[in-house]
């Protein structure tokens, strides 16, 4: 799709002129001759880039500009002069224009010019629309026990400028926890930005965290700037820290110990301000122990650490999930389940966490769009047989859990699992497993515990 152009100018010869030039480069072009027939045209339609000459009668292009900006009109601009001063230039830019060009202007850095203030334009919309999908994508759903142990936590770190580790298996939402813990933190108004160390390749690690410069290596056409430098102010996730090479991990234990280090080819030593959240899902201190990672970088990211509990640690949060999934529309499509459905969900695993749930809900709503899911639905989808899906036992110890709190989770389970096993009701279960129901009733209500017989 061809960007629309429009282009402002006094003088019939000049704009007859910018327009032939952008015309030929296949832009659709539009032209007004008066600052006043452009506010107009803008008010019909929008245009993705505005040329406008800065001497113009009765309303001149900083006027105009100003205009723009007063009623929200936030269409990137270029001004144009042949008689303009440096306190024009400054005002221009004050009010939001990406450039000020003076006449006589060559075709070559016409085009030049709008090219890049075109894909500026664009780069700022995305960079807009991931922010607002990050916005949109801090709240943690859940509020069983686990989730309400963790979200106390981060309401203790997120003020603080400490780092924190983040452990937890794929799928669990660290990103989630690490965006939040950016949000409650003094840092918020400043950039959130991510790497994922195990997404790039072992030689190009150094060059994505602090930058090169132009002709560092091979490929470097031209300066570019690390990630600790656009988070300069704000905060950095360093996601699958465990995948980080060796030799890199030297490195990163200078910034984190000084704030500072030096491009990729470059000599001058920089400097940043940068809160680090490191997450995993791999055991670091077994690492350190094998020789795999270091001891003392290990230490400067474990200041605090936060353990994300995998799903199968909050059943109890397993509808509150699927209701938000079922929220947005290109997930849920009007999915309906029924409480056998719901409860042969809550007794499954979930290897994948939350991720695996939110894409079973996808297909479930692609498969059965406005249907009643039944248990035996889920049973066939999930490919196990039985009264519901079969669990895989996991190791219970935990380190740095008591054992009253082993044996607190271990309970909370068998009883989740014997609720789901009985048709979701917990007269049932507490028969089942030979208790009083009274006394079984006080237990789901002191673990959080859900069912019918309410």
């Amino acid at each position: 799709m061809a960007a629309r152009i429009l282009i402002v100018d006094d003088e019939r010869e000049l704009l007859t002129a910018f327009s032939r030039m952008l015309t030929g480069e296949s832009y659709d072009v539009e032209t007004a001759s008066s600052a006043e027939l452009a506010l107009e045209l803008l008010d019909k339609g929008s245009f993705d880039l505005v040329l406008t000459d800065l001497s113009m009668p009765r309303m001149d292009g900083l006027d105009m500009l100003t205009r723009m900006r007063q009623r929200g009109d936030a269409t990137p601009t270029l001004v144009i002069s042949g008689t303009g001063t440096v306190e024009h230039a400054v005002r221009a830019i004050k009010l939001g224009a990406l450039d000020f060009l003076e006449k006589p202007i060559h075709r070559e850095r016409l085009i030049l010019t709008v090219q890049n203030a075109l894909r500026y334009a664009q780069l700022q919309e995305v960079h807009g629309r991931l922010q607002a999908d990050l916005g949109q994508e801090k709240s943690l759903i859940g509020d069983g026990p686990a989730m309400q142990r963790l979200r106390s936590l981060m309401a203790r770190v997120a003020p603080s400028d400490g780092r924190v580790l983040i452990m937890g298996e794929n799928g669990t939402g660290k990103e989630l926890v690490a965006a939040a813990i950016h949000a409650g933190s003094g840092r918020s108004k400043g950039p959130f930005v991510k790497l994922n160390c195990g997404a790039v390749p072992k030689d190009l690690v150094e060059s994505e965290l602090f930058g090169h410069e132009k002709g560092a290596f091979t490929g470097a056409v031209a300066a570019r700037k690390g990630r600790f430098e656009l988070a300069d102010g704000g905060t950095l996730m360093l996601d699958e820290i465990g995948d980080m090479p060796m030799p890199m991990q030297v490195k990163l234990l200078r910034v984190l110990q000084e704030g500072q280090f030096e491009r990729v080819g470059g000599a001058r030593t920089l400097r940043v301000d940068v809160r680090v959240l490191a997450a995993t899902n791999r055991d670091l201190a077994a690492m350190v122990q094998d020789g795999e990672f270091r001891e003392d970088l290990y230490y400067r990211l474990n200041v605090v650490t936060l353990r994300v509990p995998p799903l199968r640690e909050r059943r109890e949060d397993i509808g509150a999930l699927i209701a938000h999934f079922t929220r947005q529309g290109r997930k849920g499509f009007g999915l309906q389940l029924s409480p056998e459905a719901l409860a042969a969900l809550q007794s499954y695993d979930f290897p994948g966490n939350v991720r695996e749930l939110e894409n079973l809900i996808e297909r479930l709503a692609i498969l059965y769009r406005d249907e009643t899911v039944s248990a035996a639905t889920i049973r066939e989808v999930l490919s196990t047989p039985g009264a519901a899906p079969k669990t895989t036992r996991t190791a219970v110890y935990e380190p740095g859990k008591s054992l009253r709190e082993l044996l607190h989770d271990l309970e909370r389970q068998i009883m989740l699992e014997a609720i789901a096993a009985n048709g979701n009701s917990k007269s049932a279960a507490a028969q089942a497993l030979g208790t009083e129901r009274s006394h079984f009733y006080k237990k789901c209500r002191q673990y959080g515990v859900g069912g019918a017989d309410e």
